[in-house]
């Protein structure tokens, strides 16, 4: 699992009450902070008596994911499930704050794949997200830290008429956390145009290592294959490849290729499902997948990739099958034109093992609870093969191909603007 910033670990949807103190002068959607009531009981309800992931081992002995073949897919509890994640979330997801806009961004783009974006209010929406946006300031002295936080946390004020204000010591972006904002707004149908993007892309430029790799805040980070990809998304988005050295970041990513034919978040690291997605989007949208390996190579990797499934998909061999990787490597068989060769009914049968009949949503392993990120990245999974009333996603960039097309439409009238 990646397990940090923009693809954090699971926690599941249980919890206790709880209020985070936050700025309010965005109104209508951080009015009352986050708040939840149980949505599981502690009297047997929702009892879990296997420990994970024995869950799977037996479920794959007795071969009972074969019962799920006739499961309904519960449309309607899973687009409340993601109404829920945009207004209340457990105890447990506390530590995330600094990472609320990446549950924004599960929650949004879930609802948009569902073709659901009508329950929620964009333009509360767009005003909160563009509150996250870190500005430069009048002498710039700032445009290394530009790009978008994840969330009001560290109590900086915004005023959307009068700009953003006296600037924090420790105010900067995040460098997925400003792919998960740009996204949002493009899934909104927000044209960007308060969007400062020379200073996104000076931010972003001042995170890249000289290794190709990136930093994910300009205090220093891990950096690794993740961030290299939220990059190449932001980059994409904006239409400008200046806030990136690509000829370092692909040589970053030849670097990490392993001897199994993975990818790995770096040079000697191992090959992992979610790294390998990263690497080869990242090469698919700078249009340069086949420049970089050789068919022959990408033969193996195909091969590697097509292996991750047993049932599901896992991310690393003698792994249990996992949810989100029916997204991350199939995505990835996709974009290597291969993703036909796989078992749907195996894998959509996995997914639907996690479905949650009772609150909506999917969990990581069947009987476990569901959780935003699962939930989304099943969602998308099983648009991937091809769920009935589901939008299309596009594979490289994460979006609903609605919000890929409105994308192309702002590049277009960017460029007719420069001629």
């Amino acid at each position: 699992m990646l397990s940090i910033s923009l693809f954090f670990g699971s926690a599941g949807i249980c919890g206790q009450v709880f209020h985070i103190p936050m700025q309010t002068g965005v109104d209508g959607f951080e009015r009352k902070g986050l708040l939840f009531s149980r949505m599981f009981s502690q009297n047997g309800v929702r009892p879990e008596t296997v420990t994970l992931p024995a869950q799977v081992k037996m479920a794959e002995e007795d071969n009972s994911f074969d019962d799920f073949e006739q499961i309904d897919f519960l449309r309607d509890r899973h687009v409340r499930f993601f109404q829920r994640c945009l207004q209340v979330l457990p105890e447990r997801y506390a530590s995330y704050e600094t990472s609320r806009l990446t549950i924004v961004f599960f929650a949004l783009s879930g609802l948009d794949v569902l073709d659901a974006l009508d329950v929620v209010d964009k333009p509360s929406l767009i005003e909160w997200i563009y509150s996250l946006q870190v500005l430069p300031t009048e002498d710039q002295s700032n445009l290394w830290r530009c790009g978008f936080r994840g969330s009001s946390h560290i109590g900086v004020p915004y005023n959307a008429s009068k700009g953003p204000g006296t600037p924090h010591p420790y105010d900067s972006g995040h460098v997925a956390m400003t792919y998960t904002g740009l996204a949002c707004l493009i899934i909104l149908g927000d044209d960007l145009s308060r969007v400062n993007k020379e200073a996104c892309l000076a931010g972003l430029k001042a995170l890249q290592l000289e290794d190709g790799s990136f930093y994910a805040v300009p205090e220093g980070s891990e950096n690794d294959m993740r961030f290299v990809y939220c990059a190449a998304c932001i980059c994409y988005m904006l239409d400008d490849w200046s806030g990136m050295d690509c000829t370092k970041a692909i040589d970053y990513i030849r670097r990490s290729m392993s001897y199994d034919n993975g990818i790995g978040q770096g040079a000697g690291l191992e090959s992992h499902g979610g790294s390998t997605f990263c690497a080869i989007a990242t090469l698919c949208l700078m249009g340069k997948l086949d420049e970089m390996f050789s068919e022959r190579e990408l033969n193996r990797i195909r091969r590697w990739c097509i292996l991750r499934q047993q049932n599901g998909f896992h991310g690393r061999p003698n792994k249990p099958v996992d949810t989100c990787y029916s997204f991350w490597v199939g995505a990835t068989l996709e974009l290597l034109d291969v993703f036909q060769y796989t078992d749907f009914e195996k894998n959509r049968n996995y997914i639907m093992s996690t479905q949650d009949s009772l609150v909506g949503g999917f969990a990581k392993w069947p009987d476990s609870h569901p959780d935003p990120l699962h939930t989304y990245f099943g969602i998308c999974g099983l648009s991937l093969i091809g769920e009935p009333s589901l939008l299309k996603v596009h594979p490289a960039l994460n979006v609903s191909y609605r919000a890929f097309e409105c994308m192309q439409q702002l590049h277009r009238t960017w460029r007719e603007s420069c001629t």
